[in-house]
């Protein structure tokens, strides 16, 4: 049986993270996918179906053609898997849908910094293998809003454990949702290129990921 393909979009109009390489030279080792890389829109105006998941791996700014939200939106409404990493909150912010999809928008951040991040859900694919309590060197996004009124919070940040976070108490950092018949997953966690050398990480996103993928 041929592994679940999919398509890994990394296109940046704004920042454009150095970890882009090593994040899908990592998905591709993990051996679970068939990784179809793209930079092209064009990719997202073609069916999607035969795709297991959509991965917006550290997107940034506009990166869509209307006709590739038109497909998107109909792949994932139609039960189709997506998967968004980092940056992928700094995507589309004049896309109302897609804000809807990803459950949150991203507000900033400060500097790169060890902190603590808080297992929510010990029983998910995507952090049943972590520590309750995982120390992690990342850069702690901040989101306008949390994404908890719609979405399964699985991961969170402790802001004792740093400095310069802004949400308080209530601080997701990974999640899942559904949208229509589709699924969703989001991790805010892999700013750096050494996170993809990080097997709790890239444990987190396949598990995610195959859990957006499965139908």
């Amino acid at each position: 049986m041929s592994a679940p393909t999919l398509l890994v979009y990394t296109r940046t109009t704004d920042y454009r993270h150095d970890s882009i390489p090593a994040a899908i030279t990592a998905l591709r080792s993990l051996g679970d996918f068939e990784i179809h890389a793209h930079e092209n829109p064009t990719a997202l105006e073609q069916p999607l179906d035969h795709y297991a998941a959509v991965v917006f791996l550290s997107t940034s700014g506009d990166v869509l053609t209307p006709t590739a939200r038109d497909r998107l939106t109909a792949y994932i409404e139609n039960g189709g898997g997506f998967a968004g990493i980092h940056a992928a909150a700094c995507t589309e912010y004049d896309w109302p849908y897609y804000g809807d999809l990803l459950g949150a928008r991203f507000a900033g951040h400060p500097p790169i910094q060890p902190g603590r991040a808080l297992v929510e859900d010990p029983d998910h694919p995507a952090t049943r293998h972590l520590p309750p309590t995982w120390e992690v060197t990342d850069e702690w996004y901040d989101f306008h809003a949390s994404p908890r009124p719609t979405a399964h919070v699985l991961l969170s940040a402790d802001e004792t454990s740093y400095t310069g976070g802004t949400m308080g108490d209530d601080h997701p950092l990974a999640w899942c949702r559904t949208q229509g018949a589709g699924r969703v997953f989001y991790t805010a966690l892999g700013h750096t290129v050494e996170a993809y050398d990080d097997p709790l990480f890239l444990a987190h996103l396949r598990g995610g990921i195959t859990w957006a993928a499965a139908r």
